[in-house]
Formats: structure tokens, C-alpha cells, sequence
């Protein structure tokens, strides 16, 4: 395997490389946003596992166990998605492994490039739909003044 040495095609390898690491950002930007939710459910649910501990023994605290349910699959819905960022961000990583070696060796690797690249967009837009379905549930359970007389 050899590798280019003129400094034009390295300095373009690297000018083409860089490209996907704009979505890396927008990953990484996902990824601390969904964290960040995850750790509001988490919080919610550990708040209200000790309500149930300290509720009487006789006390059934349907409620509870009902919003508990709810953080359960919200919880889910952020785990996904969290694994489709952290997946995509691996396909990326790749595409940009794959595109540089491309450019710099005699290595005939940019369809795994346009494969991995195409499958990391992918995963990103999946993400965003858990995304979307996460929040979707969390605004569902919200009761935004009904029964206070509106």
C-alpha cells in the first residue's frame, strides 16, 4: 500500500475528509441533548420509586406506577436513539477513514466510504425520529392547566 506523497493530494484527501465531520457535530450536539433528557427521566423515575417505597403498604399508587411505565418506555425510546447517534457517528468516523485513504493510497474504497457515509445519515435521521416520538410522549402526559378551570 502506498501513500501519496505530493503534498496537493494529501492537502485535497484531507480538504474531502474533513466534509463529514460537520455532521459529527450535529451527532455530537444530538447526543448531548438526548444524555440530557435521559437524565430528567431518570430523575423523574427514581423520584417517584421513592414516593411508592414511602407511600402505606395498602396504598396501591396506580398513578404512580402508570407515570413510572411511561418513563419506562421514554427511557427506551432515548436508549435507541442514543445507540442510532453513537452507531452513526462510528459510520461516519469510518466514511472519513475510508475517504482519506482513498484519496492517499491505491486502495479502491469509496463505495464503503458512500455506504457508510449514506448509513450514518441514515441512523442520524432514525435517531431523530426516536427523537421525535420521545418528545412527542413527554408532552403527551402533560396536562397544561386542564382541571384548574380551563
Amino acid at each position: 500500500m502506498l501513500f501519496a506523497t505530493d503534498l496537493n493530494t494529501v492537502s485535497h484527501a484531507i480538504q474531502l475528509a474533513v466534509a463529514p465531520v460537520f455532521l459529527l457535530t450535529a451527532v455530537a450536539g444530538m447526543i448531548t441533548a438526548v444524555a440530557g433528557r435521559l437524565a430528567r427521566i431518570i430523575d423523574r423515575a427514581r423520584l417517584i420509586e421513592d414516593r411508592i417505597e414511602a407511600a402505606a403498604v395498602g396504598d396501591p399508587m396506580t398513578a404512580a406506577y402508570l407515570e413510572l411505565a411511561r418513563l419506562r418506555r421514554r427511557g427506551t425510546l432515548v436508549n435507541v436513539c442514543i445507540a442510532l447517534l453513537t452507531f452513526g457517528a462510528i459510520l461516519i468516523g469510518l466514511t472519513i477513514v475510508a475517504l482519506f485513504l482513498g484519496e492517499t493510497t491505491e486502495l479502491q474504497i469509496f463505495r464503503m466510504a458512500t455506504a457508510s457515509f449514506l448509513s450514518g445519515v441514515i441512523c442520524f435521521l432514525l435517531a431523530l425520529l426516536c427523537f421525535l416520538a420521545e418528545t412527542l410522549l413527554a408532552t403527551r402526559i402533560l396536562k397544561f392547566g386542564k382541571g384548574k378551570g380551563a
